[in-house]
């Protein structure tokens, strides 16, 4: 290393009678000065052996050469200011020399103590660029609590701004109010300057004040904006940027960055951040809990997800084009956490029922599945078991219809002629024949890339839509909703079903009550038969008349209609009732033949 000497020209006339070295630089000083404001040097020179002159070497003295010039300079009286680039050098080389009052009233720790509280603490910014610097200090900027002042001060800044940002909303009209709330998180980019272990603390910092959430979640996708840059040749962030961190570093940062993520996996994190992490911490090899923390985020939001984002590369050579493990795992998470809510509803299901907040989500999941099946099914590399775990993990109510499905099977035995007949039976059992349109049917009905049992069971269904459609009913117990393509009842969730249950549950509840009416009717008409009868003065008129009420309120489903119409009236009123508990019961035919 070159050295460098330095020597302060204010007593340039009288020679200097003591030399310091500090990281290979030396410095030609007088004594006084120094010992007037450093305990240290005061202790170094007394105890020298030459008292004329004296040569000191200041190891691991904090901020090196460069602070030590600004403490010498304090020491001789040139001016200089006291800035947020140097003050914690200053306050670190300033403990290191022992600038205490006990020396000099006003000596450099008590200056820049007062410059630390008094500007510092006060402004986001500079605790920002303070704390930055404060990397090079370590480990005296920590025990001199400065690291963690500015990081309390930035924390209660932020929040502060918060709260002014909130209350401007209050008091604007809506045209500005997004100006603000942009305003309001200006900060954000501001902490990207700080190393990844300082910027930890700051957001532990804030979620502890209880700063927003979604600017947390702002400053982190900047901060990785900043320091993760591309990986080999993959560049998942913006190329122009010029500042790199180590590629080992990389690793470390997105795995912080990761775990700094809000707890609450249903905090609104943009898919497109989560996707490129994900890429990431694939091309990277980042430890298994990261990759799972992201898949567990995606999938709480994988109704929303689009197919492009889907398609993540694979990053072992030899193997499929796409990561379909990654993707069956995202989808095994969303179903257990749709299994979840369905447990949670039934506990506590409303008596007057409801829908399935779920559904439209397995089915919109359920639509995006056939998608990314009929993307990926063209490669060579895909094996059979891979492309079928993705099937079998959606339930059947997931389709409405499956020509989703139908097309992409059909795409895979396309580009994969060597599929044997086993495997391609075990592929197409999970296709539902009677949820396929005409257009569909009769495409596989002439596809001969099908196995012979699918083509039967599709020609099979076929005749019966015909014939269906022919006869106007559903015939030989085929019921017409499962012929047609839109098949309501082969989409309904076990939620739906319970929820369809629970009503007619009620409504027989219901039906048994009036009929328990009615026989109370029916007992007491039969007490007035038998007293007419036993009585002394009774006539047939009366009698014949008692037992004309009592055939008159035998008829339970009608209450008004005269004679021999009104029994016949109420068997057509009780069979419709009698034909919906049978078709619910016994008409549907099996799902499947497998």
């Amino acid at each position: 290393m070159m050295r460098r000497l330095y020597e302060l020209s204010i007593f340039s006339d009288v020679a200097s009678d003591v030399t310091v070295d500090v990281d290979g630089d030396s410095f030609l000083l007088h004594k006084f000065p120094l010992v007037a404001h450093s305990g240290k040097i005061r202790k170094l020179v007394a105890g020298g052996e030459d008292l004329k002159y004296s040569k000191l070497e200041l190891a691991n003295l904090p901020g090196g050469s460069a602070a030590f010039d600004l403490s010498a300079k304090f020491c001789y009286g040139i001016n200089f200011e006291i800035v947020a680039a140097n003050v914690a050098s200053l306050r670190c080389a300033a403990e290191y020399l022992e600038m205490t009052d006990e020396y000099r009233e006003e000596n450099l720790i008590a200056r820049t103590e007062a410059y630390i509280n008094e500007v510092v603490i006060m402004s986001f910014e500079k605790s920002v660029e303070v704390l930055a610097t404060c990397h090079a200090l370590h480990p005296t900027a920590e025990e001199l609590k400065i690291t963690s002042r500015c990081v309390e001060a930035i924390a209660a800044n932020a929040c502060k701004e918060q709260l002014a940002s909130g209350l401007s909303r209050l008091e604007c009209d809506d045209r500005s109010e997004e100006l603000i709330r942009a305003s309001s998180i200006w900060w954000v980019e501001d902490l990207s300057v700080l190393p990844i272990d300082f910027y930890e603390e700051v957001v532990y910092a804030m979620e502890r004040v209880g700063v927003d959430p979604h600017c947390v979640i702002s400053s982190i996708m900047h901060y990785a904006e900043a320091w993760l840059k591309g990986v080999g040749k993959c560049q998942l962030w913006n190329p122009a940027r010029t500042e790199r961190a180590a590629e080992k570093d990389q690793k470390k940062i997105m795995e912080s960055l990761i775990t700094l993520l809000p707890a609450d996996r249903s905090a609104s994190v943009p898919l497109s951040f989560l996707f490129g992490m994900l890429r990431l911490a694939i091309m990277v090899d980042a430890a298994a809990a990261c990759r799972v923390e992201l898949e567990k985020r995606i999938s709480v939001q994988l109704e929303l997800v689009e197919l492009d984002d889907l398609l993540v590369p694979s990053a072992r050579p030899g193997e499929s084009l796409f990561d379909v493990d990654t993707v069956h795992r995202i989808l095994l998470q969303f179903m257990e956490r749709i299994q979840e809510e369905d447990y949670k509803f039934q506990c506590g299901y409303d008596s007057e029922g409801a829908g399935s907040p779920s559904h439209s989500s397995v089915l919109k999941v359920g639509r995006l599945m056939d998608s990314y099946l009929a993307e990926i099914a063209p490669d060579p590399s895909l094996s059979v078991s891979k492309f079928m775990s993705v099937i079998e993990v959606l339930p059947d109510y997931a389709r409405v219809i499956d020509d989703g499905l139908y097309r992409a099977v059909d795409i895979y035995l396309k580009a994969h002629p060597t599929t044997t007949e086993q495997e391609s039976r075990r592929l197409c059992k999970f296709i539902d024949c009677q949820k396929l349109s005409q257009e569909a049917s009769s495409h596989a009905a002439l596809n001969d890339r099908l196995p012979v049992h699918m083509t039967v069971r599709v020609l099979y269904f076929e005749q019966l839509r015909l014939k269906s459609s022919v006869s106007g009913s559903s015939g030989d117990g085929f019921p017409s909703q499962r012929v047609s393509s839109g098949v309501p009842s082969a989409a309904m969730s076990p939620r739906d079903n319970y929820a369809s249950l629970r009503r007619e549950n009620r409504e027989l509840k219901l039906e048994i009550a009036r009929m328990r009416v009615r026989l109370s009717d029916l007992e007491k008409a039969q007490v007035c038969m038998k007293q007419g009868m036993n009585g002394k003065s009774a006539t047939g008129h009366s009698f014949f008349a008692s037992l004309s009420k009592g055939i008159e309120k035998m008829g339970i489903f009608s209450s008004s209609a005269p004679g021999g119409k009104r029994q016949k009236s109420a068997k057509k009123s009780q069979n419709p009732e009698g034909k919906i508990c049978g078709s619910r019961r016994h008409s549907s035919p099996p799902h499947s033949y497998y």
